[in-house]
C-alpha cells in the first residue's frame, strides 16, 4: 500500500486504443487521495475510458496504472476483484435493476460480497439511502423514480460497501437544475464526510468547477491541462480556452476533416 502522500490513482505513460485507433497516447496523470477530481474534455477524448481502465474492464497496451501503488494492468483476476471491492461506480443514468425495488438495488452488492445478516444489510441500506435523502423511497421501483432520484439511488448503491474510491460516469447528464445541484452537492459532501477519493466525468462546467479540487482536461489522447478550477479557467492554452468558453471553433474544429469543398462540389478555379 502506498503512503498517504502518494496519489491514490496514477497513470504512467499509458497507451490504450482499439486496433489502430489510439484513444490515450502515453498519458500520465494523478488522482490525489481524499480529493474530488473531474475528467473533462470534448466527447470521445477518453474520459470514460480512464474510468474503465482504473476498474480493470480495459487493459492498457503499454504503461502502468497504479491503484494505491499496485499496477492494475498486471493484476490477476483474484487481485483485480479484491481491488474492485475498494471501488464504487456510478454508471451513467444509474443502471438500476428494473425488477428490484430501491432497497434491494442498494442491498445487491452487500448480498453478493458479504456474509452479513439480512437485518444488518437492511440497516446499512437505510443508512446509505438516508445519506442521499431517499430513505423513504425504499419500496419504490426504478420506474417510479425521477431521473435525479434514480441517480441518487445508484449513488447509495455505489457506496454500499464503503469504498475508498468512487467513480462517476457523467453523473449530471440529463438532470434538471435542481437534481443536478443536488447530485453535485452529494458528491462533494460524501467525499468529505466519508473520507473518499472521487473521480467523475462531466461536461457541466459550472457545477464541476464548484465542487472539484482538480480538473483534468483530456484532448487528442493527451492531458491538455491539469489544475485547480481557477487555473483551468485562466489557462491561455487555446484548446482549454475553447473548451472552457464553449467556443464553436478552435483547435477542436467544427468541420470533421475531409476533402475540400472545391473537390466535393467540383468547383473549378
Amino acid at each position: 500500500m502506498a503512503s498517504d502522500a502518494s496519489p491514490f490513482v496514477e497513470l504512467q505513460d499509458l497507451t490504450f486504443g482499439y486496433g489502430d485507433r489510439v484513444i490515450l497516447d502515453r498519458i500520465s496523470l494523478q488522482i490525489p487521495r481524499g480529493k474530488v477530481t473531474a475528467l473533462m474534455g470534448a466527447s470521445g477524448g477518453g474520459k470514460t475510458t480512464v474510468l474503465r481502465l482504473i476498474g480493470g474492464q480495459y487493459r492498457a497496451q503499454s504503461g502502468k496504472l497504479l491503484f494505491d501503488g499496485d499496477d492494475v494492468t498486471r493484476m490477476n483476476q483474484t487481485a483485480l476483484y479484491a481491488a474492485r471491492r475498494r471501488m464504487g461506480m456510478l454508471f451513467q443514468f444509474g443502471a438500476l435493476f428494473a425488477d428490484l425495488n430501491v432497497l434491494d438495488n442498494v442491498a445487491f452488492p452487500l448480498r453478493e460480497h458479504t456474509q452479513l445478516s439480512e437485518e444488518l444489510i437492511r440497516d446499512i441500506v437505510l443508512m446509505k439511502l438516508n445519506a442521499v435523502g431517499l430513505r423513504g423511497a425504499r419500496d419504490l421501483r426504478p420506474s417510479d423514480l425521477s431521473g435525479g432520484m434514480a441517480r441518487r439511488v445508484a449513488l447509495a448503491r455505489a457506496i454500499a460497501l464503503d469504498p475508498e474510491l468512487v467513480m462517476y460516469d457523467e453523473p449530471f447528464a440529463g438532470l434538471d437544475p435542481i437534481s443536478l445541484g443536488t447530485a453535485a452537492r452529494l458528491i462533494r459532501q460524501l467525499n468529505d464526510t466519508m473520507g473518499l477519493t472521487s473521480v467523475f466525468v462531466s461536461h457541466d462546467l459550472e457545477e464541476t468547477f464548484a465542487i472539484a479540487d482538480q480538473v483534468i482536461i483530456l484532448a487528442n489522447g493527451k492531458v491538455a491541462m491539469a489544475g485547480t478550477p481557477e487555473e483551468v479557467k485562466q489557462s491561455a492554452d487555446p484548446l482549454v480556452h475553447q473548451y472552457v468558453n464553449a467556443l464553436p471553433d478552435g483547435p477542436v474544429r467544427f468541420h470533421y476533416p475531409g476533402p475540400s469543398v472545391a473537390d466535393d462540389f467540383g468547383v473549378r478555379a
